[in-house]
């Protein structure tokens, strides 16, 4: 396996009116995710069948779990429990690690 040293934000660009990923890893015990939204893109309301650890590298968003609302900026984080409802709203343009743990 090659070992690579990476700066995570500048692995990903935003691009107009768009969400951008790229995957990092992908692996039968997770996943983990670059993400990029442009102002005011939003990821609707959904569940997934796994634990989310949200890390914001860039901007601002608005993270939905379950109905309550939280506001994150650059270097904060959020744990998205597996089968809870979450959504997001970039405020502001803004790019994020998403891991996704998978579990037995």
């Amino acid at each position: 396996m090659e070992v690579e040293k990476l700066s995570l934000a500048s692995q990903i660009e935003y691009q107009t009116a768009a969400v951008v990923s790229k995957s990092l890893l992908a692996k039968k015990t997770g996943n983990i995710t670059l993400f990029a939204f442009d102002k005011g893109e939003r990821l609707s309301a959904h569940t997934a069948p796994f634990d989310a650890f949200v890390h914001i590298l860039d901007g601002k968003v608005e993270v939905t779990i379950s109905g309550n609302e939280y506001e994150l900026h650059s270097g904060e984080i959020i744990i998205m429990p597996a089968n809870e409802p979450h959504a997001l709203l970039a405020i502001e343009p803004f790019k994020m690690v998403l891991t996704m743990v998978k579990s037995e």
